[in-house]
């Protein structure tokens, strides 16, 4: 079957479409997918992947700008949708999945117009705007969060069920900011970077790549060796090799690090759309499978008093048996029954 596969924007939703694509292309579909030149999208895909065919449509998010930017970005929505509906035609495609974010909307949208049955997967506790306005329109609406969902769980790649072990003992810390990296987790992993090395706990860094020469500045002041990355596609590695993780709490990496069984500190970004961050890391904290604690001046002291009473061992224990396996796989095969 020919699928397309859209949505990005941010690292979270491009995990998702690439566990999907993945998972499409293992059961013998051939998927396509479309994104937009702005954000993330073209990173992750752009070279090489498992889509037989990637697009790059010139849109941008619109629902964050005003006036003017307001009235061109929606303009390049139109544009997109028109370009998306000419593509799933010229590829013949049966079924149109979205992973969300802005990049989505051309092809959902044109799906509709074109009556190809559109999947939507919904990664936070909050849902989006635009996945929102189209649920009704879905023949399914797939969310961990919602315990009417036909699916439960949350799609992520093989590799990180395959790495998946029990942490028992602390060596090494991984500070995660996500795909634009987190300038109040930078500074966190600086603040704690003597007591950890004083312990002689190894730390690996995503600093991003807009803070990355700042922060590689600030550990040679310090003397303190460290493992530093801007952007990285080698997310996967980088938690397998770690037992605790201090992250924010988008919902690709939280499910992860869930899959993976590495417990973890999260920070939530104060500003995600409806707080959804927050919420995504509420069943965490309920579980006793992790922390999260709000960005503010106490984050140093918060973090070292976790670090103080562990039980690394239960906690990963925990994560490991609430993650479900081949989510992907299982949204797939479903997506193929209802076409």
């Amino acid at each position: 079957m020919k699928i397309c596969i859209t949505g990005g924007g941010t690292g979270g939703h491009l995990m998702i479409a690439d566990a999907l694509g993945e998972a499409g292309v293992q059961d013998g579909h051939e998927l396509i997918f479309i994104g937009s030149s702005h954000g993330q999208d073209r990173k992750y895909f752009g070279e090489k992947s498992h889509f037989s065919k990637v697009y790059f449509l010139e849109t941008t998010g619109v629902v964050n700008q005003k006036g003017l930017k307001k009235l061109l970005a929606l303009y390049k929505v139109i544009r997109g949708f028109f370009q998306a509906r000419s593509l799933l035609k010229h590829h013949k495609i049966k079924a149109v999945y979205s992973v969300g974010g802005f990049s989505a909307a051309p092809a959902s949208f044109a799906s509709l117009s074109c009556f190809i049955p559109l999947f939507i997967h919904e990664q936070n506790a909050v849902p989006g705007r635009l996945n929102a306005l189209l649920k009704p329109f879905a023949k399914s609406f797939i969310s961990a969060y919602d315990e009417e969902s036909e699916i439960q769980g949350y799609p992520v790649k093989e590799v990180f069920y395959k790495t998946a072990r029990v942490r028992s003992e602390l060596k090494t810390i991984v500070f995660l900011g996500g795909s634009h990296g987190a300038k109040a987790i930078n500074d966190l992993a600086l603040s704690v970077a003597k007591d950890l090395n004083s312990a002689g706990i190894k730390i690996l860094h995503q600093a991003g790549e807009a803070d990355f020469e700042r922060v590689e500045s600030e550990y040679k002041a310090l003397g303190v060796e460290v493992e530093l990355y801007g952007f990285t596609k080698e997310l996967a590695s980088l938690i397998e090799r770690s037992d605790l993780a201090v992250s924010r709490a988008g919902a690709s990496t939280l499910w992860e690090l869930t899959t993976n069984g590495c417990p973890a500190f999260y920070v939530p970004y104060p500003y995600a759309a409806g707080d959804h961050q927050y919420h995504n890391a509420v069943f965490i904290v309920e579980n006793s499978m992790g922390w999260c604690e709000r960005e503010g001046d106490t984050l140093k002291v918060k973090l070292l008093e976790a670090l103080s009473t562990l039980n690394l061992e239960e906690k990963s224990t925990k994560l490991l048996a609430h993650s479900q396996k081949d989510v992907a796989k299982k949204m797939i095969d479903a997506l193929t029954k209802k076409v």
